[in-house]
């Protein structure tokens, strides 16, 4: 039996910060051979918590690429059937231990407590996703794209960000560069 695709309501408009502007320390270590076993975790707890579910789990991130150092925070990104149904995905993920945080226009994003993984939540259809592994797949490939990726996260981590997502937003224009090239080396 097919899947209804529309989505059960409207999705939110707004952005909501659960807990408010955080403001962390934010450092670079190098590349720590254990974090695709971090991942590996998540996405089993993540699958048993959703069992049932048709969704893609990835890797995504600093942490996802070898040789490149980031945070330490393990990224993934979680495709879900419906976005608006958050009793469907939400729930089950918060039983299983994590905590929402995000919660904006067609993304949800969930942690440990420990804030040490960051689970994105996006739509089955979200072309973020493609974006996200584009990005990802191209670093993995391209020394060139990861030192400059590198070098420009170590260049704003000399400033003092008020909240995370200020030093994320930072990151873009390097970003999109990034996968401008690698677009152009898929053609």
């Amino acid at each position: 039996m097919a899947q209804d695709m529309t989505p059960r309501r409207r999705d939110v408009v707004d952005v909501e910060l659960c807990g408010g502007v955080e403001k962390r320390h934010l450092e670079l270590v190098g590349y720590d051979d254990h974090w695709p076993a971090v991942f590996r975790d998540h996405e089993d707890r993540i699958r048993r918590a959703l069992a049932g579910m048709v969704i893609s789990v990835e890797h995504i991130g600093s942490t996802s690429v070898p040789g490149l150092a980031a945070k330490p925070i393990v990224d993934l990104v979680v495709t879900v059937v419906d976005i608006t149904a958050e009793e469907d995905y939400l729930d089950p993920l918060v039983q299983a231990g994590y905590e929402l945080r995000v919660r904006e226009p067609g993304h949800r994003m969930v942690r440990t407590p420990a804030r040490d993984v960051h689970v994105h939540i996006l739509g089955r259809d979200d072309p973020a996703f493609g974006e996200y592994l584009l990005f990802r797949d191209h670093l993995r490939v391209d020394a060139d794209d990861r030192d400059l990726y590198e070098h420009t996260k170590r260049a704003l981590l000399t400033e003092d960000w008020d909240d995370m997502n200020a030093y994320a937003e930072a990151k873009t224009d390097v970003i999109t560069a990034i996968k401008a090239r690698a677009r152009g080396m898929a053609h």
